[in-house]
Parts: C-alpha cells; sequence; structure tokens
C-alpha cells in the first residue's frame, strides 16, 4: 500500500571492510611519504549531503552521519562525532580499527596533537578543508612537532574502487513568485554589502548562496535542490557563475546569462588568479570556502578577506513571499502528517507495523498532495530504544517492530517549490508509563519556554537556548544536541547562521524561520523530541519599552500526544499554549483533511482536562 521513492533503507555500513581500506589507505600515504591523513565528510562546499562520490569518509569507515572526521596515523586511527551519532558509530564502525572520540569533547586537532609523532607528516585535502580547520591543524601539527601537508589529490580517490561518478542534475529556473525577489535586486544587494565593506569581491562557495542569488535550484545533493556551483560576483562588473554546462537546458543558460558569465567549474582557479591579481580584497567565507582558494588568491597577490558570505544572512531573513510559501506549504505538510498520524494510532496498536512501515507511509501521504519535490531528510524513525539514536536512519537490517508500551519518535521534513518542512512527534504505543509521561513533559515543558519567549532584537540563539533546558536541568537531565536550527526557503533544511544552541552568537532576526525542538533520551529505552519549525516576528512593545521586541509564531501544524502530557506538571499558561496550538491546528486543517482524519484530530487536539 505504501512505499518510499526518496528514500533508500539499504544498510550501507559494513564494519567489517575497515580494517582493510584502512590498510590499503596506509600503504597509499606511504608512497606518497605521508604519516597520516585527515578525512572528513565533507565535500568542496561543506554540504551537509554529500554526492555518493564525495562520501569518502563512509566508504573508509561505515559511519554513515551527516557529520564526522577521521584520522588516519600509521599505527592508530580515531573517528569523531558529535552526540548525535555516539550510539550510531559504535554500531557501524569496527572498534578494533577506530577509537570512537567526541567530536566537540575531544576534536580533531586536539587528537593529532597528541598522538602525532614529532616529525611526521599529516596530509590534509585543501578542496575539502576550510580555513579555520587548517588553521586549528597547522597549531595541532606545530604543537606535535610535526608538518602539515596539502594534497593535490585525495589519496582515498586512489585506492575507491567504483567510486561513483559526479552528479549531473539538471538546473532549473526558481519562480519568482516562491522566490519573492528578482536575482537582479539580489547581485544589487550583495554588491551594495561589498561596498559597506570595502571590498572588491565575494566568493559564494556555498551552492545554497549561488541557488538563492540567482534563483535556480538543482538536485546533485540529497534531500537538498541545489545545484553544486560556484559564483564570484564583483563589487563591479559582471558577476561569474560557475556551473557544469551540461546541467544548463537553452532556457535556463539564456535566463542565467543574462546575469552573469558562465564558466565551467574548472575554469574557478584560472578566473580567480586573474581576478586577484591586481591586489584586489575578496572574500571568503570561513564556513565554507575551501583552503585551497585562500592559496589561490594569495599566490595571486590578492587579499583575503575571512567572514560570512554576506548572502547567508540574506535568504535567512525570509520575504513576504517566502513566509507566504512556508505557511502554505506547512498548512500542506500539517494535513499530510494528520493523516499519518490518524492512521497510525489506528494501526500500531495491531503490533504489526515496522519503522519502515512508518517511513514509507508518511512519505505515502504527502507524495499524495501532488506537490512533494522530495523529503528534505531522511525520516527518523526510532521505535522504543531506536528513539533513543538522536540521528537514527531505520535499515533493512535494524527495522524494529513497532510494540505495544513503546513510544515512537518520528522526525521527518518535506521539500516543496515554496517552502521546507521539518517536524518531530514523539507518540505513545498503548499506555505510556509515568515516567515517559514525566519526560515528555519536561521536554514540552522547554519546548513551550522556546514557542512564547519574547526577546529584544539583538538576542542571539546562544541566550535563548537554556529556555529549553530549564526544566530538564531541574530534574538533572538534559540533551546532547542543539535546540534549534535555522531552515530554507526550498533550500537547505540545516540552514546558517541562526540557530538555537549553545554556539548559537548569530542575532535573530525578524524572518528567519528556526526549528524547536528539545529532546530527551534514554539510551536502551526511548528517545521524546517534540519540534515545530518558528517564524521570528515583531512583538508588540508594553508601555516603557526601551527596546524593539521579537518572538516566535508557529508554521508547524501538527497535534502532541496529549496521552504524553502530565497536565499537573505544567502551569496554567503552559496548559493554555497547549489548547490554545491545538485550537490553532484544528482550524487551520480542518478543510485539508478527510472526514475520518477530521474526526481524529478533533480528538486528539481537545482541550487538556483541567
Amino acid at each position: 500500500m505504501f512505499e518510499s521513492r526518496f528514500q533508500s533503507f539499504a544498510e550501507s555500513a559494513d564494519p567489517t571492510k575497515g580494517a582493510e581500506r584502512v590498510a590499503r589507505l596506509r600503504a597509499e600515504l606511504k608512497k606518497r611519504e605521508l604519516d597520516g591523513f585527515l578525512v572528513t565528510t565533507a565535500d568542496q562546499h561543506q554540504n551537509e549531503y554529500v554526492p555518493a562520490c564525495e562520501q569518502r569518509l563512509a566508504w573508509l569507515t561505515g559511519f554513515s552521519g551527516s557529520l564526522g572526521a577521521a584520522t588516519i596515523l600509521k599505527d592508530q586511527a580515531a573517528l569523531f562525532v558529535d552526540g548525535r551519532y555516539t550510539l550510531q558509530a559504535k554500531e557501524q564502525v569496527d572498534g578494533n580499527v577506530f577509537a570512537i572520540q567526541h567530536l566537540v569533547e575531544h576534536p580533531p586537532h586536539e587528537w593529532i596533537a597528541a598522538h602525532l609523532p614529532t616529525g611526521a607528516r599529516l596530509g590534509y585535502d585543501p578542496w575539502r578543508t576550510t580555513l579555520d580547520g587548517v588553521e586549528r591543524l597547522a597549531k595541532a601539527c606545530a604543537r606535535a612537532g610535526a608538518t602539515l601537508m596539502p594534497v593535490d589529490d585525495n589519496p582515498i580517490d586512489a585506492i575507491w574502487d567504483g567510486r561513483p561518478a559526479e552528479p549531473l542534475a539538471k538546473v532549473v529556473l526558481h519562480d519568482l513568485k516562491f522566490a519573492g525577489e528578482s536575482a537582479e535586486q539580489k547581485l544589487l544587494r550583495i554588491r551594495d554589502e561589498l561596498a559597506k565593506a570595502k571590498l572588491d569581491a565575494v566568493v559564494l562557495s556555498d551552492p545554497a548562496s549561488v541557488a538563492w542569488t540567482f534563483n535556480i535550484r538543482g538536485g546533485d545533493v540529497s534531500h537538498t535542490p541545489l545545484p553544486l556551483s560556484w559564483a564570484l560576483i564583483p563589487r563591479d562588473g559582471q558577476p561569474l557563475l560557475f556551473v557544469d554546462g551540461r546541467k544548463l537546458s537553452n532556457e535556463v543558460r539564456d535566463t542565467l546569462s543574462c546575469l552573469a558569465a558562465i564558466h565551467e567549474p574548472r575554469d574557478l582557479e584560472v578566473q580567480l588568479r586573474e581576478f586577484a591579481a591586481s591586489g584586489r580584497a575578496i572574500r571568503l567565507d570561513q564556513g565554507t570556502a575551501p583552503a585551497r582558494l585562500a592559496n589561490l588568491i594569495d599566490e595571486a597577490g590578492g587579499s583575503i578577506d575571512k567572514g560570512a558570505d554576506p548572502v547567508m544572512r540574506m535568504k535567512a531573513v525570509k520575504n513576504s513571499a517566502e513566509i507566504a510559501g512556508m505557511r502554505a506549504a506547512h498548512v500542506r505538510d500539517g494535513a499530510a502528517l494528520v493523516r499519518f498520524l490518524a492512521w497510525f494510532d489506528r494501526e500500531a496498536i495491531k503490533g504489526k507495523l515496522t519503522e519502515i512501515d512508518a517511513v514509507a507511509a508518511l512519505e505515502t501521504f504527502r507524495r499524495e498532495t501532488g506537490k512533494l519535490k522530495d523529503v528534505s531528510f531522511p525520516t527518523i524513525a526510532g521505535a522504543g530504544p531506536n528513539g533513543a539514536i538522536v540521528h537514527y536512519r531505520v535499515t533493512e537490517k535494524s527495522n524494529r517492530p513497532i510494540s505495544t508500551g513503546e513510544l515512537f519518535l518520528i522526525d521527518s521534513g518535506a521539500q516543496y517549490e515554496d517552502g521546507t518542512t521539518d517536524v518531530t512527534r514523539t507518540v505513545a504505543v498503548g499506555t505510556p508509563t509515568v515516567e515517559m509521561r514525566q519526560r515528555f513533559t519536561l521536554v514540552l515543558k522547554g519546548h513551550i519556554a522556546i514557542a512564547t519567549a519574547t526577546f529584544p532584537e539583538g538576542t542571539t540563539g546562544a541566550q535563548l537556548d537554556p529556555f529549553a533546558r530549564r526544566a530538564l536541568w531541574a530534574a538533572g537531565l538534559d540533551f546532547d544536541h542543539g535546540t534549534g536550527h535555522g531552515v530554507g526557503s526550498y533550500l537547505s533544511v540545516h540552514e546558517g547562521p541562526a540557530r538555537l544552541s549553545k554556539l548559537g552568537t548569530a542575532p535573530l532576526a525578524a524572518g528567519m524561520v528556526l526549528s524547536n525542538e528539545p529532546g530527551f533520551y534514554k539510551a536502551g529505552a526511548y528517545g521524546i523530541r517534540i519540534e515545530n519549525l518558528e517564524l521570528v516576528v515583531p512583538m508588540p512593545a508594553p508601555l516603557g519599552a526601551e527596546k524593539k521586541l521579537l518572538g516566535f509564531e508557529a508554521l508547524t501544524l501538527a497535534p502532541i500526544d496529549r496521552r504524553l502530557i502530565d497536565a499537573a506538571m505544567l502551569t496554567p499558561e503552559e496548559m493554555n499554549w497547549v489548547d490554545a496550538y491545538h485550537e490553532q491546528v484544528g482550524e487551520m486543517l480542518a478543510e485539508e483533511l478527510d472526514p475520518e482524519s477530521r474526526a481524529w484530530l478533533q480528538s486528539a487536539a481537545a482541550p487538556l482536562a483541567r
């Protein structure tokens, strides 16, 4: 009945191959007179999801998460993952070959400083390492008395038999009714920012920035409609767009030719050298620009300005058309999600569903909207103990039956032309335990604290992050991930620069869209997460206020499982929020649902018992 067209459940990880592949890499490094090499999940653009041909870390180690790194030395190796992936890494990677380290608490550069032998030569790929990354590696090597060496070509490519070909998805134009602003106007805004910063040009190394600027989309990256590409935008003169010409139809090429000179990606090095030769100041994005570009500019006599790509903040602040599109996408997506939740409530209790069944069903309900372009990331569907694996991805091997008495966590999203969605709901299958309800309610209190926060302009995500944790902290609990991330408009589901986290230093601004997703995870038992997308909006200022205020408007429309709420733990204000949110969900989705789903929603969104 249900199928998945955008996701695969094949098991890609194979821990048994790690030892042999590491041995081959060490042999290759010996040929190159290198004593070690750093491998990351990154491609040339630091994309979160990368093409199959760029998945070197997964091929080498078996680890399939979206963020990680490995350091291979002559006699030891380490894999670095953050708190989302610690359990996953232990299952996917041979622990006899790799020592698994926490990416944040014990980052690669610290491990390198402690383990790299004096006099050793550590290799790295300058196309897949950022400027900041090279600086950290250089300092680590200096502490170890070793030398950091760039490589001309990645040594893994020399031993990777059957490496997939580069993607060649067609580039498409993003309709102005969705973009809300012409590419010409966006280029003028970028040039204004360059003038203010007294810069001669910026290199757009993030394909999302290129896509936003030129109002194009593509399909080179899984679940994110990106065309792999680069752009060099001067303060004066014609922009240069670097994209494989095989991806361009005549119509798309004609449109883009009116905006920029189109070049092949291989021309980037020559064009950048020529532009930098006269000593021009060029902005490189410190988060996505590969170190190789900095070397090119420096060799040509140019001046490097390391900072944020100005497009990042521009695209983070959605215009009125993008906001309208996000709202419409969330109504459509909310109706699909309610249909799924109603179906799941009927079927799960029978004890015949599996995690894969649930993923395929939800994707099917979304496809039936007729608007789905892709899922925005692989669906996380964790039953019982699998829910405690923060970024768990079900495979045919791990697929677990959904049993009565468990919690089921499903974190999913969709890509529509008018907006991107990301939502998590945790639901009870049968009767939840007292502990489950208590901890779910603590997470809910944190979610409400973010949703109802009012804060002055200039507030950062790091300042708001503790709101989501206060109730958990008071109970001696916490979660090992950020509270929220930015979300693009038919772009990346994880978008900078703003985020709700301990590391979120970018000020929030009206028009930004961020997730609100506190959680709790009991290893080996269950996971809890409640996630809505929130639009940052202006708030009315009270009498005597001295600063402009901001707050959040919930975009996501889906009921929160009332069976898991211990109302006695909520304040009257928190109870009112739950009831008001559920009333909004009912009103916004009523006309979008079939009678059976509408009846289920009326019950699921009923007021809490007082």
